[in-house]
């Protein structure tokens, strides 16, 4: 079972040996073993890759992200689908009701607010109004509960933030988590033989992963929090994402998580998640779907 991530922010030469990823950089080189390997984020113009190795990542179900120059996030690259019930869970996604897609929305519309909710408490902000708004959550959000929420909670949680604002270093780093969580709920849903293309809330012509991103709204707020800790308590507005900050964003699908009563990464969650989503269109109830919520911090957690 695949439990690890690749980040790779130096000059790399990366081919296939004997099943496994060799990364050359410099005089050294590292193995690691496809079967071990989730994903991977090729966070520098200077790598190369083999077609050889690249087929087999697809074969093997390894998300690959690629940045741009700035070391933004632009590129998701999944295997085709091969879900031993592809045809059966497609045709359960096509045909799915409106009624139902408008649940599984409103299910993931209070999962979000409730996690952001969350957030705000840990990093010791007032959360109240935001655990009151989840009780507003109709079918299908009518009332767009998510927005109201999101603009009071992006004020408490973050100082002087506007959230289209692309020269703000704490947008940066949020994009690239999501980026990387969006990668982890795509190849969640792959493998679950689900359509990321076809969503349940968004609908974008051109967008190929609108049910990753439906999916993602609740994990989101796991980014929020780490950005908060890497923006001085987000405070931090100005300069680029430092390689470190890089680095541990790029780990995030390792962090834990809540589901139900067990703690599992980030990763698990997701893969747990579309596993559920695909039993809540067979069973036509939005009740089945499962999503994470944040775990209960350890005691020899860093909460600097």
């Amino acid at each position: 079972m695949a439990w690890r991530g690749v980040h790779l922010i130096r000059p790399a030469r990366l081919s296939l040996a004997d099943g496994q990823m060799v990364v050359a950089q410099d005089a050294e080189e590292v193995r690691l073993a496809l079967e071990d390997i989730a994903w991977v984020v090729i966070d520098t113009p200077q790598a190369t890759l083999t077609s050889a190795l690249l087929s087999a990542c697809m074969e093997a179900g390894i998300a690959l992200v690629t940045t741009d120059a700035r070391h933004t996030p632009s590129g998701l690259t999944l295997p085709f689908h091969r879900h031993h019930r592809q045809a059966h869970v497609a045709a359960i996604q096509l045909a799915v009701a409106k009624p139902l897609r408008k649940r599984l929305w409103a299910r993931i519309v209070a999962a979000k607010i409730r996690n952001q909710a969350a957030v705000l408490e840990r990093c010791g902000r007032p959360s109240a109004p935001l655990a009151l708004m989840v009780r507003r959550v109709a079918s299908g959000d009518p009332a767009n509960v998510e927005a109201q929420a999101a603009r009071l909670y992006w004020s408490r949680l973050f100082t002087k933030f506007v959230r289209e604002d692309a020269a703000d270093r704490r947008n940066m780093l949020l994009n690239y988590g999501y980026a990387v969580l969006r990668a982890g709920v795509a190849r969640a849903l792959v493998a679950a033989g689900l359509l990321p293309a076809l969503g349940l809330h968004h609908a974008g012509g051109a967008n190929a992963f609108n049910l990753a991103d439906d999916l993602l709204e609740p994990f989101r707020p796991f980014v929020d929090e780490k950005v908060w800790r890497l923006s001085d308590a987000g405070r931090m507005r100005g300069g680029e994402p430092a390689l470190e900050d890089r680095h541990v964003l790029a780990a995030l699908l390792l962090d834990e998580a809540l589901l139900g009563r067990e703690r599992v990464t980030l990763l698990v969650a997701a893969e747990h998640a579309a596993e559920s989503l695909v039993r809540a269109l067979e069973g036509h109830s939005a009740v089945l779907l499962l999503l994470p919520a944040p775990a209960p911090e350890r005691a020899d957690d860093d909460t600097a």
